[in-house]
This record gives C-alpha cells, sequence and structure tokens, in this order.
C-alpha cells in the first residue's frame, strides 16, 4: 500500500490542487467588454440570426460558434485586443483560436480597427460582414472541431479518473485498518492500482487527443488566406458605410451618440435605392461648398463672373500669388502691382453676402428623372446641390428652407430653422421626397417670397438668397411679375437660377432671365465646381 500511495500522490496533488482553467474565449475580454457583446448582440437581429444560423450547420456539440462570434466582434471592439496562448483554450475551441490567429495577423487587420475600435455598431458590422468566410472556414474545419470535441471529453475523462484515484485510495486506506481482512487489504490494493492505471492511460489519451486536436486546427486548410479576404471586406464595408454617412452629413461624434437600431434604420435606409447612388455626387458637393466657405472673404461683392486687373489683394487670382512662391518674380509680382496690372477675380453686383434665410426652390416634376452624362439624373444633381446650400446656411448661422415643387399648387417646404438641430432623418426626407407632374414657377417662387417676408415681420433680417433649380421653362403672369418684382425690392433678396440640362439657346430666353439677378446654366451633371463661385457669394 505505502508503493500504492507514493504513486497515487501525483494525482492526489492534482484534485487537491485547482484544475487550470479552459477558456472557451479566445480573445481576453473584461467584464464590460463582455456585457456591450451582449447588449449590441441583444439589439442586432442580424447578428442573432447569424449565430442562429451558424449554431444548426456547424455546432452539434456546444457553443463553439456564439464563442466564435463573440470573439470576432470583440477584436474588432477593442482598443489592444489580445489572444489567450493555446495552451489555455478548452481543446473544443482551438478552432476558434486559429482562424481568430488569422484573422488578427492579417495585414488588413489593423486597417479595420481603425473603422471599428471603440464603436459596437462598426464591429457588429464588421462581423456581418465576414459571415461568409466564417461559414467557409466553419465548413473546412469540421474535422478539426470534430477532434477538439474527441479532446474536451478525453480531457473530461482524465479528470474523472484522477478524481478516483483519490476516492480509491481513500477506500484502501479504510480496508488496510481492519489487520483482521487480509483479504479486503488485497482487494482494495488491486483497485488502487486499478485506478492509477486507468488515470495514468487517460491523461495520455487526452494528451494525444489535445495534439491531434491542435494539429487539426493548424492545419484547416486556405485560413490565412480566407482571413484576410474577410477582413478586407470586413473593412471596406465599414469604411463605405461610413463614407456614406458622412456624406449625408452625419458625423462620427452624431453617430456614437445615435442609439443602434436607429443608426442601423438610417444606414439601411442610405444604402438602399437612389439615396446611395447620390452618396458620391454627394460627397462632392459637399466638400467643393466647403472649400469654397474656406476662401469666402466676409462681405464679399456680388457674383463673380470673370477676371479683370487691378490692385486689390483680397481678389488676386491664384496664380498670381503663385509668383510670391518664386523669389525671382517677386520683383515682377510687386511692380504689376504698383501698376494696378495684378489679374483680380472680376465681380458683379457689389452687394454683400445675405443674412437672411437661404431657399432652394427645387424642380421634382417628371422630367427631373432625366438622366445626364455619368448616369447622374437631374433630380440627383439638383437634390446634391441643395444638400450643400442647407451646410452653407448652417455654417452662416442661417435658416435654410427647401421647396420641393411641381405644377401648380403642388409643393412640399422642409424648414431647417439655425437655431435647432437639423435632423439626419428630415434631410433624407427632404432628399427622397418627389413630387412628380408638371412645373410652375410661381407656386414655388410666391412660398419663398412669403417665408422671406415672414423672416422680415419676425427678426427685420433683409438680404436672403432664393435658388431656383429646375429643368424646365414655363410662364408667368404680368400681374404676378409685377407683384414679384415689388416684394424683391422692399425686402432685398437675391435669386438665382440653375437650368439643369436644357439647350444654351433655351436657357438664355427662359422666363428665369428675367425672374433672377444671375442664370447659370448646367450642362455637366458630373461637375460640382460650375456652382463654385454661388457659394462664394451666398
Amino acid at each position: 500500500m505505502d508503493e500504492l500511495a507514493t504513486r497515487a500522490g501525483a494525482w492526489l496533488a492534482r484534485t487537491a490542487a485547482p484544475a487550470p482553467e479552459r477558456h472557451t474565449a479566445a480573445v481576453v475580454a473584461d467584464r464590460f467588454d463582455r456585457v456591450t457583446w451582449h447588449d449590441t448582440y441583444e439589439q442586432s437581429a442580424a447578428l442573432r440570426d447569424l449565430a442562429a444560423e451558424l449554431g444548426d450547420h456547424h455546432d452539434r456539440h456546444g457553443h463553439h460558434t456564439a464563442d466564435l462570434l463573440t470573439d470576432v466582434f470583440l477584436a474588432a471592439y477593442k482598443t489592444g485586443p489580445k489572444l489567450r496562448e493555446p495552451a489555455a483554450m478548452d481543446p473544443s475551441r482551438l478552432v476558434n483560436h486559429r482562424i481568430m490567429t488569422a484573422l488578427m495577423e492579417s495585414p488588413e487587420f489593423a486597417g479595420l480597427r481603425q473603422e471599428t475600435a471603440g464603436d459596437p455598431y462598426a464591429a457588429a458590422m464588421a462581423v456581418l460582414a465576414q459571415a461568409a468566410a466564417l461559414r467557409g472556414l466553419l465548413e473546412r474545419a469540421r474535422d478539426a472541431q470534430e477532434r477538439g470535441e474527441r479532446a474536451r471529453r478525453a480531457q473530461r475523462a482524465a479528470e474523472t479518473a484522477a478524481t478516483a484515484v483519490d476516492e480509491t485510495l481513500q477506500e484502501a486506506a479504510e480496508e488496510a485498518a481492519d489487520e483482521a481482512d487480509e483479504t479486503g487489504a488485497a482487494r482494495a490494493a488491486d483497485a488502487v492500482r486499478r485506478a492509477i492505471e486507468t488515470a495514468e492511460a487517460a491523461e495520455a489519451a487526452a494528451a494525444a487527443a489535445r495534439q491531434a486536436a491542435l494539429a487539426a486546427a493548424t492545419a484547416v486548410p486556405g485560413i490565412r488566406a480566407t482571413a484576410r479576404s474577410a477582413t478586407a471586406r470586413a473593412a471596406e464595408t465599414v469604411r463605405r458605410e461610413a463614407a456614406l454617412m458622412r456624406a449625408w452629413g452625419v458625423g462620427s461624434g452624431a453617430l456614437e451618440r445615435m442609439p443602434f437600431a436607429e443608426r442601423a434604420r438610417l444606414a439601411e435606409r442610405l444604402r438602399t435605392g437612389r439615396l446611395a447612388e447620390w452618396a458620391d455626387l454627394i460627397g462632392r458637393f459637399r466638400q467643393m461648398a466647403s472649400g469654397e466657405r474656406a476662401r469666402k472673404v466676409e462681405n464679399a461683392t456680388g457674383e463673380l463672373v470673370g477676371v479683370t486687373l487691378g490692385d486689390d489683394l483680397s481678389r488676386v487670382i491664384p496664380s498670381e500669388l503663385a509668383h510670391l512662391g518664386l523669389p525671382e518674380l517677386r520683383a515682377v509680382f510687386a511692380a504689376r502691382y504698383a501698376a494696378g496690372e495684378l489679374m483680380l477675380y472680376d465681380s458683379r453686383g457689389e452687394q454683400a453676402t445675405g443674412r437672411g434665410a437661404i431657399i432652394a426652390c427645387v424642380d421634382t416634376s417628371h422630367s427631373m428623372y432625366e438622366e445626364g452624362p455619368g448616369g447622374i439624373t437631374r433630380e440627383a444633381w439638383s437634390k446634391a446641390c441643395a444638400l450643400a446650400l442647407l451646410d452653407q446656411a448652417r455654417a452662416a448661422g442661417r435658416d435654410f428652407v427647401g421647396i420641393l415643387f411641381s405644377g401648380p399648387g403642388r409643393l412640399q417646404v422642409f424648414r431647417f430653422p439655425a437655431d435647432e438641430p437639423a435632423p439626419v432623418e428630415r434631410t433624407v426626407d427632404f432628399a427622397e421626397t418627389f413630387l412628380g407632374g408638371g412645373t410652375s414657377y410661381q407656386t414655388p417662387l410666391s412660398a419663398a417670397a412669403e417665408l422671406l417676408e415672414a423672416e422680415f415681420d419676425d427678426t427685420a433680417r433683409m438680404r436672403g438668397d432664393i435658388v431656383m433649380i429646375t429643368d424646365d421653362d414655363c410662364g408667368v403672369t404680368e400681374q404676378w411679375t409685377r407683384a414679384w418684382n415689388e416684394t424683391r425690392h422692399r425686402l432685398g433678396f437675391r435669386v438665382f437660377g440653375l437650368v439643369i440640362g436644357a439647350p444654351r439657346a433655351a436657357a438664355a430666353d427662359s422666363v428665369l432671365e428675367a425672374l433672377c439677378d444671375n442664370l447659370r446654366l448646367i450642362e455637366d451633371l458630373t461637375d460640382v465646381h460650375g456652382t463654385a463661385d454661388l457659394f462664394r457669394v451666398i
């Protein structure tokens, strides 16, 4: 018995000491990380659907697919994600560990985390974007996963056998205490011997099974290439949605404050249909308008119509200023400045920039559906220009009003007061609304004049700006024209006309020529810079 007690000592020490924890999560996470995951999971029907699908097809023994989704999410979400050592993993999760190792070691992973770190919604998007790759990896890892499950069972059997050694030895000690029962003592000693041999065999089997599971997980075919392409695809998906949000004026700060479900609905709305097709054009308009605002001089003169000569340094064109960067041309610049022969932006109107509301009257008649160069519709161009004017008004602290119009009496008004937030949902409503029908100038221009008159009565603000965007021409009555001119004179507002896609000769004879202070013809709908000077004077 003394010899058996010595052999059993190693097993007794193992049962006395707590067994090393075998983790089911490959990514190290704290309680707050897990709470974030559970909250995001509960809010995202798409994540729950994916978890159910993977569980049905690839998880016959436990919850390893759910743990894999958790790992993928936390790797994207955490500021500094770390993987556990393989030795610390439950054998049934060695496949998960191998997949996460491949994902996190891919060169594209750092780029993905630039978009997702600290943002639960973006991290959830990254998980969903990698769904197809995860399906493929789990399918190819079926054999490795089976080996991991067998290793887990072997490990549990070894732990059970080790406990049995302790229990059998205690029973043998009780038998040995009865000196009269030699047969019982021998029987007990034999039981201890068999328990030790069983434990030794179980431990060897568990070690072999774990090594086989680890080798199988490492040998899953194509795991590195799949992980790399999945990470790149996820990064592109998240970047594309972030750019889409920025195009519609939703900054990162607003996104972080937006509830998950609301953000998901907005993203879905912007991703689908024509709104997604407009994102690039809207983004280019907003970028151009922002650049023009940066160049704008407060109390600037009216419409820029060309180039002239003079000595006003505030209106010098960039190519002239470039001469100052070349020492050999500085003297020439000075001489031309002294002679008043510098090239300057020429302007017309000599009127200070407006202070009243900016009102965009956007034609939504049937013809606005027509496409121009690059497949851009007239509606897309006009709405993108109007949204840039909304930005212009917000930057200047001015009210903005969008008036969508078509035939007589048909219009819809969207107000964006300067002292209130501009909800993105209302902005999208403005962009999505399309009335159809014919075209009437009197309906929107009368509504715009009434709004400016009401603004003057309430705040005494004058010098509003009306931008009329249309592709059509229509008549106005003489009586209406007299009232219109009287109102313009009294309130001091300006009217800019943008005629989209109409023949140049027809535009020259347009009624708008008489109604507007300035009329522009827009022929190339891919060019947002045709309205650049508009954003310098409004």
